[in-house]
């Protein structure tokens, strides 16, 4: 599988990994759905990382978000633009071998 994703945060790059994955990393928002691939992850707390991808991305294929659980405004924002799936940090990394492998 092949994964996109905007994650500036060196340690959060760490730990996106999993069996037949492949994740290139793209050092700004707005070029993450520039690329093909079976999966996007975006870091929703970084600045202007909810307009790149709310724009336009729902022909584009899987765009899963993540942000702080406390930040209801981004979560909710980003539920509403239509992405795939909208997860807490804490949740989406405990889940990204599942997540990035389309489960």
């Amino acid at each position: 599988m092949r994964v996109r994703a905007f994650v500036p945060d060196l340690m959060d790059r760490s730990r996106l990994s999993a069996p037949e994955v492949s994740v290139e990393f793209v050092p700004d928002p707005a070029t993450l759905l520039d690329g093909e691939a079976d999966l996007f992850v975006v870091d929703l707390a970084r600045p202007g990382a909810l307009e790149a991808v709310c724009s336009d991305s729902a022909d584009l294929g899987r765009v899963v978000g993540f942000a702080p659980h406390v930040d209801e405004a981004v979560i909710g924002g980003a539920r509403s633009a239509g992405l795939a799936e909208v997860l807490p940090r804490s949740a989406f990394f405990r889940r990204f071998p599942e997540v990035g492998s389309g489960g």
